[in-house]
């Protein structure tokens, strides 16, 4: 089990995350066709050359997926009872085809669960970066976390 225990994390501790993703067009293009999105930004490089961009734009919501996925098997795999939120999220920059993200997660709130003595909650801060360092993506996310659990 990679992720990690509740109380095994510290306000403060940084995770960059060793997998590395080069967003493909196939990738822009199911997710959005998946969730139904018909933007000429993400499917029609006609349209899209015309742009200020010049060119098609990765579904913002296909870059918060992969941001947060990305860091799950570092932090949350096997430990997380649910995903309580995001919060805060924001593109400063935008993503195209071909660009290759790297993601780092900070720990940025801990507190103890009022219903679950078992669990507590964290708030991860999630950042994608673009192939030149370029902040593309960010986002807070609060998670109900397991505590490592008690040897009988």
């Amino acid at each position: 089990m990679p992720g990690i225990w509740f109380d095994e994390l510290e306000v403060g501790q940084v995770f960059d995350h060793a997998i590395r993703r080069t967003v493909t067009e196939t990738d822009n293009l199911l997710f959005s066709t998946l969730t139904h999105n018909p933007a000429q930004l993400h499917l029609d490089a006609e349209y899209m050359q015309a742009s200020d961009y010049g060119r098609i734009l990765v579904n913002s919501t296909f870059t918060l997926g992969l941001m947060v996925g990305v860091s799950v098997g570092d932090t949350t795999l096997g430990t997380a009872i649910a995903n309580l939120g995001w919060d805060e999220v924001r593109f400063p920059a935008p993503v195209f085809i071909g660009d290759t993200l790297r993601i780092e997660t900070e720990v940025i709130d801990l507190r103890e669960s009022k219903s679950r003595p078992n669990a507590g909650i964290v708030t991860f801060a999630h950042r994608a970066y673009n192939q030149h360092g370029t902040l593309v993506a960010r986002c807070k996310r609060s998670g109900l976390q397991h505590k490592r659990p008690v040897e009988s």
